[in-house]
């Protein structure tokens, strides 16, 4: 991606701090041994509320919190499993996820963003938006950029490493590949121009198109993040460990 996209994405706090950020003396991965960060799983309705599930260290206490400090908590199981309820909402709303475990905090990367129909999406600086659970049809799902132009386009293909081809406006902009759950996020080559474009994503003769806007977002005066309507979708702006502004727009 063109340089001013960040590496990883902690939770902000609503004045850009980050969200159960680990003090500075807690034990590096290196002197304690690797614990992979806690995973959002999947989601469903439940009884009129969204369940999550997920996958954690075994025992560890996993964490839910708004950038606001509303937070929600669970223990995971011996196998690392937990399930989370949250109540419904008409707005999507953003959380980030962390884990306790051997008395160690492990951040999950990036944004967990739910959608008020229980869609659950990773948002990571730096890279595309990531849907969770079933990979489903084949479509495109996100598209990330940030000021400089630098974009991703993200999706599911037609099969698992299926080879992919990425045009803007009809011009060959990218190729990439699917992985093996048949997800794909292909960054361009090179930065894109300010304004309307069509997009097209072809893969194993199936050709998926999408209109974006790449308009720049406006200051987050108000916190982290702003969520607003996008054509075919939801767009999020939010702020990255870099003090930049990466915009997600979600389709479908």
């Amino acid at each position: 991606m063109v340089a001013g996209f960040a590496a990883m994405l902690c939770g902000c706090g609503p004045q850009g701090r980050p969200v159960d950020e680990p003090a500075p003396d807690r034990e590096t991965p290196a002197q304690a041994g690797y614990l992979a960060p806690p995973a959002v799983v999947g989601a469903q309705p439940l009884d009129g509320q969204i369940l999550l599930t997920g996958q954690a260290a075994p025992h560890a206490a996993v964490r839910l919190a708004t950038p606001q400090g509303e937070a929600r908590a669970v223990a995971a199981d011996a196998q690392g499993r937990w399930r989370l309820t949250l109540p419904p909402a008409t707005e999507p709303r953003l959380f980030g996820l962390s884990m306790t475990a051997a008395g160690r905090v492990v951040q999950s990367q990036g944004y967990l963003l739910v959608t008020p129909q229980g869609r659950p999406v990773q948002l990571r600086a730096g890279a595309g938006a990531l849907t969770l659970g079933a990979a489903g049809p084949p479509r495109i799902t996100a598209f990330d950029f940030d000021a400089d132009g630098g974009a991703v386009v993200s999706g599911v293909a037609a099969a698992p490493g299926a080879a992919l081809s990425v045009r803007v406006d009809g011009r060959q902009m990218a190729e990439g590949r699917a992985d093996d759950a048949g997800r794909f996020s292909v960054a361009f080559g090179q930065p894109l121009t300010q304004g309307r474009h069509a997009l097209e994503v072809a893969s194993e003769g199936v050709e998926h198109s999408a209109v974006i806007d790449l308009s720049p977002a406006a200051p987050l005066t108000g916190g982290p993040f702003r969520i607003g309507a996008a054509p075919r979708g939801v767009r999020v702006d939010w702020m990255t460990p870099g003090g930049g502004v990466q915009s997600t727009v979600l389709l479908g």
